[in-house]
């Protein structure tokens, strides 16, 4: 990868999404407006003995999710509309590479991310009064991995789809099993046999983990930088092969 090259991409894309208001919405707005939701469901509700409020402990996964779950759907979009307007195909025939496009897409949401992330975490603690027990930076720390996740996978994904609908189709397949599985519903050690190693080859599931980590200790603990450890490189993984799938256009 060329540094300048990647630098220029990441501030391309980042001035489009800045004149893209409705994205920029959807960034900041959204996950509040979910905590709001989340609040009022589950912020009255008494904490069982021994254990965190029950809006602590969801609102905490939760502020890893929505970053996941957003980014993974305005990523795929704005890929594949990159493909279908012809503008990939333009950019490729520049010195531009493949992982320079990817790694600047991943790049760029990484720092819209932490915005969000920010923005999400300051409602949480702030608004909210979501209580933890480690520091709320680790918890912005992990949203973003987790947001660039989302990026990587959505880049992935992006193409095998044809049309926005088809990139919209993933979601089930590549984002909801992985929300079921990561520990939120059901703790992990206590799913059938399949489906925790299915769990355990799940990225959420380890960012689910070290969000939980940092909810229950006043320091990092060495499974937190572990788990932060293997979603980071689920992403490079994603971004690479994203980069050996990617096509120039769809017609």
């Amino acid at each position: 990868m060329n540094p300048r090259i990647l630098a220029a991409t990441t501030g391309r894309i980042l001035r489009q999404l800045r004149h893209d208001r409705r994205t920029v919405a959807m960034l900041l707005v959204v996950p509040v407006v979910l905590l709001t939701l989340l609040y009022h469901m589950f912020g009255d509700q008494p904490a069982p003995p021994g254990q965190p409020a029950v809006f602590d402990r969801i609102a905490l996964v939760m502020l890893g999710v929505f970053p996941f779950v957003i980014m993974f759907l305005v990523t795929s979009i704005a890929m594949l509309r990159e493909r279908t307007s012809g503008t990939l195909e333009r950019l490729l025939t520049t010195p531009l590479g493949k992982l320079d496009l990817l790694f600047g897409y991943g790049l760029a949401f990484g720092l819209a991310a932490a915005v969000q992330a920010g923005v999400a975490a300051a409602a949480a603690y702030w608004l909210f009064d979501l209580s933890t027990a480690g520091n709320a930076g680790l918890v912005v720390l992990i949203a973003v991995v987790n947001a660039v996740l989302g990026v990587a996978l959505g880049l992935f994904c992006s193409a095998f789809a044809q049309t926005e609908f088809q990139a919209v189709q993933f979601m089930p397949v590549v984002v909801i099993p992985q929300i079921l599985l990561c520990g939120l519903f059901v703790a992990r050690d206590q799913m059938a046999g399949w489906l925790q190693a299915i769990s355990d080859a799940l990225p959420l599931s380890y960012a689910v983990r070290a969000l939980q980590e940092v909810g229950a200790h006043a320091e990092p603990t060495g499974t937190m930088w572990r788990d932060v450890a293997v979603v980071a490189a689920a992403v490079v993984v994603a971004l690479v092969l994203a980069a050996g799938t990617l096509r120039r256009r769809t017609g």
